[in-house]
């Protein structure tokens, strides 16, 4: 059987990713499973590159196939931001970031907003040394910054994303946000690689 290592000690991460990723064709496992504990630098300016860093050295440390994502949420009225910087939004000493968001839009009517997922797949060589190769996967997720949190469920931003139908990703079964969401919709699109590459030869 083989081995899909999630390239995150995020346990919400890894909770979303196991239900996302239950259709692969062998076994989910996370950096805990293997004995791997890393803290990869995210200096890119794009969701992609920091993604790739994460990949690669995961897969590097474990020689196991390796998904990595970078995401983030983006608000029309800072320009699109924070975006790629969402994870350290404010600065390392901020405690609530979703608080910081609400007071940076402030009563600002450009509330259009979008959730980005980059997943960077990352295969390691035959050749010992050799680089893995590096595959980046996109999904998004449209809607509008809510002006106060609402919802138990999901993590991060998910209490002020809020959908067209009115309800935030916070608000939705597990099930309802997996099938629209920006992550969702970036596994969907790298599930036929996985599919491929993990498939046990007849």
């Amino acid at each position: 059987m083989s081995d899909l290592l999630l390239a995150t000690a995020n346990r919400s991460k890894q909770r979303e990713f196991g239900r996302l990723l239950a259709g692969i064709p062998g076994r989910l496992v996370f950096p805990q499973d293997v004995g791997i504990e890393l803290d990869v630098p995210e200096p890119y300016p794009t969701y992609a590159g920091n993604a790739a860093a994460k990949a690669e050295a995961y897969c590097r440390a474990s020689g196991l196939l390796s998904l990595a994502d970078d995401s983030g949420i983006e608000v029309e009225a800072l320009d699109w931001g924070p975006g790629v910087v969402t994870a350290r939004y404010g600065g390392d000493d901020v405690d609530d970031r979703v608080a910081l968001l609400l007071e940076a839009v402030g009563d600002s009517p450009r509330r259009a907003a979008r959730m980005v997922c980059v997943l960077a797949l990352a295969t390691p060589s035959p050749r010992p040394g050799a680089s893995p190769r590096i595959e980046a996967f996109h999904g998004e997720m449209h809607g509008e910054l809510a002006r106060e949190r609402r919802g138990e469920g999901g993590f991060g931003y998910d209490p002020v994303f809020l959908l067209p139908n009115g309800c935030t990703t916070a608000e939705l079964p597990d099930g309802q946000k997996d099938a629209i969401s920006h992550r969702g919709r970036a596994v969907a699109a790298v599930m036929p690689r996985l599919q491929a590459l993990m498939a046990v030869p007849a």
